[in-house]
């Protein structure tokens, strides 16, 4: 059976027409009817890294949370740290961003909180009986509430060489040590020949795992995996099993969101596939290259269906994520997730 993916198209617009298409897909949908008096509500967000200018705005996302109030629920924002350095380390600096960003309370309108605590560790584990990922732990509101909101801002990425609603709660929705857990296949090494000991690579390791002698070194016990290096590198010198070790990287994203939604009854999914940068917000700056004309936004309460339609679409009059020499490891990870049980690969867009 086909899921229903809603599509409010926008091309490239000013701020107006996007407030615009949000509005008249919020009104089309019915964001959550049965909701109870009071009922809190977590709506997943990502506001993107200190120089990042395409993330989510405060603006947007408060049309989200005022249509959630209306139905006299409490929404929250929230995210979660991230591994590799900047400004979303820890909670004091997330939070600080998050401000400087515009999502304040009275700006945002909800309250926006770091779900897993200070330094990324707060939560609760839970065995998987998975041959890619054995142990995750989750912020510990997981599992306690009956519905999730989660927006998405569409990019590409280095990794799964597409970024949704999946990698979204795989990656946003867990603690550093499950984060770390999903990349740990990824084990880079250096192309001695290529290395011109710059020292980007060094700088940037998030788990001190580069030193610099001759030629940069990785110390493979201490690699977690995340993927900096390569973003650093601009000589081609960072190797990466990209055959093996990204398709498990992909399937081990799909097992952690299958758990993780698993927790929730009543969830919904909102894609904004405009401003696509060909780097993830957590990379990308105001002079990112964008690689393709703006879309519009896409809603579905079947995150597999939601992300493989955005994907369709963005590749609608040619292959754009081949084009800018992306990764198709996406599709391992819609092919994986249908298999676990995510939701439909095949859908019905439904133009609003």
């Amino acid at each position: 059976m086909k899921s229903d993916v809603y599509l409010v198209r926008t091309g490239n617009s000013g701020p107006g027409t996007r407030r615009d298409a949000l509005l008249k897909l919020l009104n089309n949908i019915r964001l959550f009817p049965d909701c109870r008096k009071d009922e809190i509500i977590p709506v997943k967000i990502t506001i993107g890294d200190t120089k990042c200018v395409y993330n989510l705005s405060p603006e947007i996302v408060k049309l989200v949370i005022n249509d959630l109030k209306r139905k006299k629920t409490k929404p929250f924002l929230f995210d979660t740290n991230v591994i590799y350095k900047g400004a979303r380390l820890n909670a004091v600096d997330h939070l600080t961003l998050a401000q400087n960003k515009g999502f304040s309370h009275s700006k945002a309108g909800a309250p926006f909180i770091i779900a897993d605590g200070l330094f990324g560790q707060d939560g609760k584990e839970y065995a998987l009986d998975s041959e890619y990922i054995k142990n995750i732990k989750l912020p510990s509101f997981i599992g306690m509430l009956d519905k999730l909101l989660v927006l998405s801002h569409v990019t590409c990425h280095i990794l799964s060489g597409y970024a949704g609603s999946i990698k979204n709660v795989s990656m946003g929705m867990a603690c550093r040590p499950t984060k770390q857990a999903q990349h740990s296949s990824l084990k880079p090494h250096v192309i001695i020949d290529k290395c011109t000991s710059c020292g980007c690579c060094v700088k940037i390791c998030p788990a001190e795992a580069i030193a610099l002698a001759e030629k940069a070194c990785i110390d493979q016990s201490k690699c977690i995996g995340c993927g900096e290096c390569l973003c650093a590198c601009k000589f081609d010198s960072i190797f990466v099993n990209w055959g093996e070790d990204v398709h498990i990287f992909s399937k081990r994203m799909a097992e952690t969101a299958g758990f993780i939604l698993s927790k929730f009854k009543d969830r919904f999914f909102v894609n904004f596939a405009f401003d696509m940068t060909k780097e993830c917000d957590c990379i990308s700056t105001k002079n990112e290259k964008i690689i393709r004309e703006d879309i519009g936004i896409l809603a579905s309460k079947d995150i597999l269906a939601l992300d493989r339609a955005t994907v369709d679409l963005i590749n609608e009059t040619e292959d754009v994520l081949a084009r800018e020499g992306m990764k198709d490891s996406y599709k391992t990870l819609f092919e994986h997730a249908h298999k676990k049980g995510l939701g439909n690969t095949c859908y019905n867009l439904i133009i609003l």
